[in-house]
């Protein structure tokens, strides 16, 4: 998989006069060049149905007169980019008019993505009526006709389905169209047969070429859905509704399985289908830097114009990212992330919440927040994962104790490990007891919310007082625990009839029990903490959280780093080439409009301090790709160095060669 790609999507309506009369194969080139591209998905079927090829399955662009995608093709090889090719599977609106009862349905007999057809917007067609075996075909003719480098199919996915063909065969088959459970089930067998279908089909043809089934998020806990794909694009447009947290979730979850991955992210200002909207320049060089810090190749999307010119503009603005990618490659290729920290999901515990996202819940959304602001090394686990090599796993929020994930704990505390949970995380799945040696029993839900918490440690940026907890939390009593903060409740709820100033209530200052303990290998906190994170940013929580993971990873801790926390630290594992890899990138997003992430100004740092612990005796300290060496002295447990400058994203090589 190469590093630097572009997703150039091209859905065109019919409407549209002279699709590709500008394209021309030197100006593609250049652009390409300009942009540093190594490789470029182009489109063989766009969602509004079309081909962009002389095709025997699917009507071709009536504003087409030649072979745009073999051009293409052309083009591209012969400057050595690779070219995978796009087909639209979820959406086919050309064909939607001509057979609407292929159309997915929900409970009210109303079709997705819009629900009629007097709105404008396609129509999404279930996998589980005749219009599969017609998208084979698609898929087989563009495989043999071509040689492209790799098959990309959009808008696919494990769906709910309501319409005649999906409750008929539910009743034949005795399943309940009326139980949603019945009817996930029905569509996750329909989503893996089309997988196990299209494997076939391509295979006939081309044993072995790459396939990529893209829903927009890779699910944790559901790893045998990324395992239907030969490599993974992990779409995440910070602007798009995703949001600068996301694309580090899934990262964290998805490196350890040793597929080859790449952060899909955009060059719109906004979302998919933006023409003329731009992003600052800064903005795609700290999304670029992201992915490889992550341990992920790199894909920004664009739109082809109708008539088939590349936009000088986009190629400039993606070259300023992709020529510093193109400079940072060998130091980011078959990296394993170093982590200290695993963070067991609510997804991935497949617990519903919340979406505070486009794709993932406030719960983890908070955790991940914390993670990064607070310099943590961690990855994202399920119950597939290994967790012995982890030195504290936290549970957020709401990890209930079923079967399967109370024996992972328990092998994983039996193993020497060490746990953070907080709010009902621990409980049997009635909510009702603690089933986890925690240091305390669980009375209920405290009838006081918003209550408050004391700590009785020291944190760097807080002063001792009664802190605000918005969120839920949780009555608890100690037995063999130690009391690291209490819980104070207010004088009362604030109720129509009984109310004070203009929020909550204060504290009454009495003590409410604990609300923070330790025990030897585990420290537990009274409220959601990291849902309260998500919604509300208040520092206290985050000060919790950062001094329980201090307290539990102790000299076992990393890195620690005097970057801020607008940072991002990484450190990748280069196994072959006995390295280490630090990662510090730098910005600061911030909000415009209504919900858009800005990244524009970029401050420097100077003088980033850093002490690393890791396993090996590191020989030589330099800066990439500036090959600069980097004092450094040995400490205690690792050695310590100064970068002198981060600008946007900035290397520290940890080379144990002697």
């Amino acid at each position: 998989m190469r590093f630097r790609q572009v997703h150039l999507d091209f859905h065109t309506s019919g409407l549209i006069p002279n699709i590709g009369r500008k394209f021309s194969k030197s100006q593609f080139q250049d652009m390409l060049k300009l942009g540093h591209v190594d490789s470029i998905t182009i489109f063989a079927k766009c969602h509004h149905g079309y081909a962009y090829f002389p095709s025997e399955t699917i009507p071709k662009h009536p504003g087409l007169s030649f072979d745009l995608l073999a051009a293409q093709i052309e083009a591209a090889h012969e400057i050595d980019v690779k070219v995978p090719i796009y087909l639209s599977v979820g959406l086919d609106e050309h064909l939607a008019w001509e057979h609407p009862e292929w159309l997915m349905r929900n409970e009210e007999d109303k079709t997705n993505w819009v629900d009629s057809f007097m709105k404008p917007g396609y129509h999404q067609f279930c996998l589980n009526t005749p219009y599969l075996d017609l998208m084979l075909e698609q898929i087989q003719e563009v495989v043999r006709k071509y040689d492209g480098d790799g098959i990309f199919l959009d808008i696919v996915g494990e769906r709910k389905c309501y319409c005649p063909t999906c409750l008929k065969q539910m009743l034949n088959d005795g399943m309940d169209p009326k139980d949603p459970e019945q009817v996930k089930a029905n569509g996750q067998r329909i989503y893996a047969h089309y997988t196990k279908r299209v494997r076939e089909a391509i295979d006939e043809i081309k044993p072995g070429h790459p396939v990529f089934h893209n829903e927009g998020h890779v699910h944790q806990g559901r790893f045998e859905l990324a395992r239907m794909n030969s490599h993974l694009e992990l779409e995440s447009l910070p602007t798009g509704g995703w949001g600068y947290d996301h694309f580090p979730l899934s990262a964290r979850y998805v490196q350890q399985s040793g597929m080859d991955f790449l952060g899909m992210t955009g060059k719109f200002h906004t979302f998919w289908g933006e023409f003329g909207g731009y992003k600052h320049p800064n903005a795609l060089r700290y999304e670029a830097a992201l992915s490889i810090a992550n341990g992920a190749r790199c894909s920004i999307g664009d739109q082809l114009h109708p008539e088939g010119l590349m936009d000088h503009a986009t190629y400039s603005l993606i070259g300023k990212a992709y020529q510093e990618v193109e400079q940072k490659e060998a130091w980011c290729a078959d990296t394993i992330n170093h982590a200290d920290v695993a963070l067991f999901t609510v997804e991935a515990a497949r617990i519903q919440q919340d979406s505070g996202s486009m794709f993932s819940g406030r719960i983890d959304m908070g955790a991940v927040r914390m993670l990064l602001e607070g310099n943590i090394l961690f990855n994202v686990v399920d119950l597939e994962s290994d967790w012995s090599e982890y030195k504290v796993v936290i549970l957020p929020d709401s990890i209930l104790m079923t079967e399967p994930i109370l024996k992972k704990v328990e092998s994983y505390l039996a193993g020497g490990g060490k746990l953070l949970a907080s709010g009902r995380s621990g409980l049997n799945p009635e909510g009702t007891k603690s089933m986890l040696p925690l240091g305390i029993e669980d009375l209920g839900e405290n009838p006081y919310k918003p209550d408050y918490f004391y700590p009785d440690f020291e944190m760097s940026n807080c002063e001792p007082a009664s802190y605000i907890m918005y969120s839920q939390g949780r009555r608890i009593a100690l037995t063999d625990g130690i009391e690291l903060g209490r819980r104070e409740d207010p004088y009362f709820n604030r109720e129509a009839f009984q109310f004070s100033s203009h929020q909550h209530t204060p504290t009454s200052g009495e003590y409410g029990g604990p609300g923070m303990v330790e025990t030897k290998h585990s420290i537990y906190i009274a409220w959601n903490v990291f849902e309260d994170y998500a919604t509300k940013g208040s520092l206290v929580l985050k000060e919790m959280v950062l001094y329980a993971l201090a307290r539990l990873l102790g000299e076992k801790q990393s890195i620690v780093t005097s970057l801020p926390a607008q940072g991002v630290t990484t450190i990748q594992h280069q196994a072959r080439e006995k390295r280490y890899v630090h990662h510090l990138l730098y910005a600061s997003p911030v909000k415009r409009g209504e919900r858009v992430e800005i990244i524009e100004d970029i401050v420097p740092l100077y003088e980033v301090k850093a002490e690393v612990r890791l396993p090996v005796e590191v020989k030589h300290v330099y800066l990439a790709p500036q090959m600069e060496a980097v004092p450094f002295e040995k400490t205690a447990h690792g050695i310590s160095y100064i970068v002198p400058k981060l600008d946007c994203h900035q290397m520290v090589v940890l080379d144990y060669k002697n």
